[in-house]
């Protein structure tokens, strides 16, 4: 199980350090566009995903009038996104995982492609990958004032796996199945995760050495800044020696 929570706060920090707070809040003004389509109404109370995308939306920062107007603009606007996903491997054979929302298929599929040709990677058939990832609820949340010990012991029976604190932040990792419980729960305990969402996590990573790694993670930074990307997951070891390198680039 420290692998997953190794992951995903590789993952946490990279979003959190991410300068590019616009296109944090395109993709997040996306997830709720979709989730209005879907919940076939624009009322958090009634339609999770929609409060979910708002929850996420707060965690990093999102101003209220942009949360309010995505909103608006979702609940008139007659266009709609549909969601895509692409299998693939870098360079040296790690899998990657794309997900996306879009309006063009076309665009989409002919921009993903030439990312993995560009750096050497190839795309596969979907499914491929399967066997490589489990989904997984992930919550990112403040330490603060909370007490780890009462902490784990009142969340434990929404169905959480995991419980881990690094770098003053709790990372939680719940099945899939359990997301929603989880989610509910730490609503009822008064805790506003910085994130949380179901991910895609590595159950055999790969490990290369710095020069392999930093090919794969251009193609990973590529997709990270297409518009159309919503999530890229890897199975690249995130090695202490390589997250200090790559810190100090």
């Amino acid at each position: 199980m420290s692998g997953h929570s190794k992951w995903s706060t590789i993952k946490r920090k990279k979003g959190a350090l991410d300068s590019k707070k616009a296109k944090i809040f395109s993709r997040i003004s996306k997830e709720i566009t979709v989730a209005i389509k879907e919940g076939g109404n624009a009322d958090p109370e009634s339609n999770p995903r929609l409060r979910l995308a708002i929850q996420n939306a707060k965690g990093v920062n999102m101003p209220k009038d942009n949360i309010a107007r995505a909103i608006s603009r979702a609940d008139k606007d007659a266009s709609s996104f549909d969601e895509m996903t692409f299998e693939g491997y870098a360079a040296s054979g790690v899998a990657v995982f794309v997900e996306c929302l879009t309006d063009n298929h076309n665009r989409t599929i002919s921009s993903i492609r030439a990312a993995f040709s560009k750096s050497g990677g190839s795309l596969g058939t979907n499914g491929s990958l399967g066997f490589l990832f489990d989904r997984k609820g992930i919550f990112a949340i403040p330490k603060d004032d909370i007490d780890l010990e009462e902490f784990e012991l009142e969340i434990i029976d929404a169905g959480v796996e995991e419980v881990v604190l690094e770098d003053q932040m709790i990372m939680v990792t719940s099945a899939m199945e359990d997301f929603g419980n989880v989610s509910k729960k730490l609503e009822e305990m008064g805790i506003s995760p910085e994130s949380q969402s179901l991910q895609r996590i590595p159950n055999l990573t790969k490990e290369l050495d710095l020069e392999g790694a930093r090919k794969v993670l251009k193609l990973i930074d590529l997709l990270e800044d297409n518009d159309d990307v919503q999530n890229v997951f890897h199975n690249l070891e995130m090695t202490d020696e390589l997250a200090l390198a790559l810190e100090g680039a």
